[in-house]
């Protein structure tokens, strides 16, 4: 196994996380290694959006890897790509697509659970094949399960957390070496997830005022071995760039000159 993909999956241990705060660029990359990151993970929406493009795979594989080889050219730091349903119709050609990353120097990949646009889930039995396809490139194969997507939060109990095991077993059995449960802050469930999971489970950050999470601790001492944070820096930083703006162009003094 690359030494890479072997540091990135020693890097998830449940109880104590590792942090992905999600880039989308090799200058946003630079800026998370430098701060002290372990590892750097793009984020499909923020990779997307930062592009002009929407989420959903219209960025296409052949962009999606140009923008990991920039990547991973400012960084020796492991780089996970997510792939979102793995730039593929049928299991051989999600293989070829991530023996494709893996080739440009991947770690590891991030593969959902749903077709681009769908809102059902892509059944166990094939979502398990196209797992396999991927993992069969030797990277680190983070299975995204979208069980708590669109349900309601006082919905989120012992029957979704069950949904959630049957497919983690199914996606270990597999192939798979992570599980990423997003869509969810309920801390009961978290926490059956990670005890009944023969995964590592990935969380991903949501901030107090949406019913989120306080610390790292928090999460950590439910059993996640894996937090991310998605879209959120990508959009915090759009949103930073936006008022900027906005000063400088009302004939005030910008606001990094303080």
């Amino acid at each position: 196994m690359n030494s890479k993909i072997e540091q990135f999956t020693r890097y998830h241990i449940p109880g104590y996380p590792l942090v992905l705060f999600n880039i989308w660029d090799a200058g946003s990359a630079r800026a998370v290694a430098e701060a002290g990151a372990k590892a750097i993970a793009t984020g499909s929406y923020g990779v997307a959006e930062a592009q002009g493009y929407k989420d959903g795979e219209a960025f296409t594989l052949d962009l999606a890897l140009t923008n990991l080889e920039r990547i991973i050219r400012v960084t020796e730091l492991p780089v996970t790509l997510d792939m979102e349903s793995g730039y593929g119709a049928a299991a051989e050609e999600v293989g070829r697509s991530v023996a494709a990353a893996h080739a440009a120097g991947a770690a590891g990949i991030n593969l959902e659970d749903r077709m681009p646009g769908k809102d059902e889930l892509t059944p166990v039995a094939e979502q398990a094949r196209r797992i396999t396809a991927a993992a069969a490139s030797g990277l680190f194969v983070n299975a995204r399960c979208d069980v708590f997507r669109g349900k309601a939060a006082d919905s989120h109990g012992p029957e979704l957390t069950e949904q959630v095991l049957e497919r983690a077993r199914a996606y270990a059995d597999a192939g798979a070496s992570g599980l990423f449960v997003p869509f969810t802050t309920n801390r009961r469930c978290i926490a059956a997830i990670c005890e009944g999971s023969p995964l590592p489970v990935n969380i991903i950050w949501t901030p107090v005022s949406a019913g989120g999470f306080s610390s790292r601790d928090e999460l950590a001492e439910l059993g996640v071995a894996r937090i991310s944070h998605g879209h959120r820096p990508w959009a915090a930083a759009m949103d930073w760039l936006t008022v900027a703006a906005k000063t400088v162009l009302a004939g005030n003094a910008p606001p990094y000159d303080g």
